[in-house]
């Protein structure tokens, strides 16, 4: 496809002219003077999240065809080629946003006459284009990714040391500590510190590695390739560092990042509570001054990885005349590491089990505060009320990760149904010999690296000081969908096998589904993505 470069280049602008209108057709209903009415933008939901799924994959085919323009060999181009044909195809027909769902430009009261060269990328997207892309990946089976990545050599050595590390001591164990619900073993986690995970991208001056998102990115795939809990141990981290960088003290972040780098204190976020979900503003928390110190009480819920951390980062309400966030305050709270006979030993603190279908590595909590105290020194940059503004400058880097997470989920989905549809034959030739079959192969391998390029960019964006907010907020919408879909083909291939505890895609499938969910919910995203589109 010679042409692709030029085609590409004509039709993303006529792409971007498509969102302008689209845009322009949400503000005329949910802000005719200027404004945005959060009444009217509820009322018009499913327009503002078709106008949010048009946007992301808008971004994506960018990422894709600038992609395609620093890599060069055979499959790279039937990727390129496939993707943006599929994608376009699908804005012009109706984008996926869940199961039973579409994003139809019609929602929005517009519609779209692909030009001739649109109509040329679209048509590219053959089944012959597929399958041969399906029979290159069978060719080079030993490969965890299919395509170029198209990243410098210093971040492909990092991809190599972690992916070596993860096939020797993660691949080999994930689903035994799943089918028997155990936490990882510590001896992972001592050994993730040793390879400076958990200080990947703070400050050389503060214990860290002081390296780049991008870098993030890259650790996250690979140890999530090998199992979701694994790759989330870093999240941990991750969100800790960010806080205390973004909001802390200089006291507060010479004392607590150094610990956190080394991996000698593992924290936990401490934010859900059971009735307010995704409404964080109206979480009812509260800590009371005691002294020099605080008394917390109250509930919270969905708590990852939370008896056997050393500390929390805890967001609880200190104004106790306010009913939103502007009275909601972050504090580092201290507390002792359970064991399994105690798992929360500290005073003033208790807790319970959830049972989840995936992403057990760390194991879910509810817990109840009752006066659990709280070191004055520990209130996050000394000042209160500014924990909500404290939390939202730690999304954008938690939702590239998040998306990093489930590439690796939907990368090892794509991995475990190839290797059975060559494996396993049906009518004396093996499941990838069918069409079906190869088209969910080649797709899987398409869409994995479509996210992966709009999360890649997300990273580049936050390494280079610019805000990325939206970018990361879509890396992460599409990042999920599509390790969902991967992992729901992935077991499709496997045929009744995949239904089996046995077979790792089982495992798989449960742990792609949460993706969907934490981290901004794929509803509250498309919303949150909606109302930055509109400005």
């Amino acid at each position: 496809m010679k042409d692709m470069p030029h085609h590409a280049e004509t039709v993303l602008s006529e792409i971007e002219d498509l969102q302008k209108r689209a845009t322009d057709a949400l503000r005329a209903l949910v802000a005719p003077d200027g404004k945005t009415d959060a009444a009217a933008l509820e009322t018009h939901q499913r327009a503002a999240h078709a106008l949010a799924w048009l946007a992301t994959y808008t971004e994506a085919l960018k990422q894709l065809s600038a992609w395609s323009g620093r890599v060069s060999g055979e499959m790279e181009e039937l990727i390129c080629r496939i993707g943006l044909g599929e994608y376009l195809t699908q804005i012009a027909g109706g984008i996926m946003m869940s199961q039973n769902e579409f994003a139809r430009l019609s929602d929005l009261g517009i519609d779209w006459q692909p030009s001739e060269a649109a109509r040329a990328l679209m048509a590219a997207n053959t089944p012959q284009a597929r399958a041969r892309l399906a029979q290159l990946m069978a060719e080079s089976r030993g490969s965890a990714t299919f395509g170029t990545s198209g990243l410098d050599e210093d971040l492909e050595m990092i991809r190599d040391q972690f992916r070596r590390w993860t096939d020797d001591k993660i691949v080999p164990h994930a689903h035994d500590w799943h089918l028997k619900d155990e936490l990882i073993p510590m001896e992972i986690i001592e050994e993730l510190a040793e390879l400076g995970v958990f200080g990947l991208t703070i400050p050389e001056d503060l214990g860290g590695l002081g390296m780049s998102k991008a870098a993030m990115v890259v650790v996250s795939e690979e140890l999530s390739r090998g199992y979701i809990g694994v790759g989330s141990l870093g999240t941990r981290s991750e969100i800790a560092a960010e806080l205390i960088i973004g909001g802390g003290t200089d006291a507060q972040k010479q004392h607590w990042l150094p610990k956190l780098a080394s991996g000698e204190i593992l924290p936990t976020a401490v934010f859900t509570e059971p009735n307010t979900g995704s409404d964080l503003g109206s979480l009812r928390t509260r800590a009371v001054r005691d002294g020099d110190n605080w008394k917390v009480t109250g509930n919270k819920t969905w708590i990852t990885h939370a008896a056997r951390t050393h500390v929390m980062t805890l967001l609880a309400r200190t104004e106790p005349d306010t009913t939103d966030y502007r009275g909601l305050s972050m504090f580092i709270a201290e507390k002792t590491p359970g064991t399994d006979e105690a798992p929360f030993p500290t005073p003033g603190m208790t807790g319970g089990e959830i049972e989840v279908l995936g992403y057990r590595g760390m194991k879910e909590y509810e817990l109840a505060f009752d006066g659990f105290e709280v070191k004055g020194e520990n209130l996050l940059g000394g000042v209160t009320g500014q924990g909500f503004k404290q939390l939202m400058q730690t999304f954008e880097s938690a939702r590239i990760q998040t998306a990093a997470r489930a590439i690796g989920v939907a990368q090892n989905a794509l991995e475990l149904g190839l290797q059975y549809a060559l494996d396993r034959k049906q009518f004396d030739k093996p499941l990838i010999a069918f069409p079906r079959v190869a088209d969910k192969l080649a797709m899987m391998a398409v869409e994995i690296m479509i996210a992966r390029q709009l999360t890649y960019f997300s990273a580049w964006e936050k390494d280079h000081g610019h805000r990325c907010d939206l970018e990361a907020g879509m890396a992460k919408l599409l990042g999920a969908r599509v390790a969902w879909a991967c992992a729901d083909n992935a077991l499709q291939i496997h045929g009744g096998n995949g239904f089996a505890l046995e077979y790792q895609i089982s495992r798989v499938l449960c742990d792609a589904r949460i993706l969907n969910i934490f981290e901004g919910a794929a509803e509250i995203q498309a919303q949150v993505i909606a109302r930055r589109l509109l400005g």
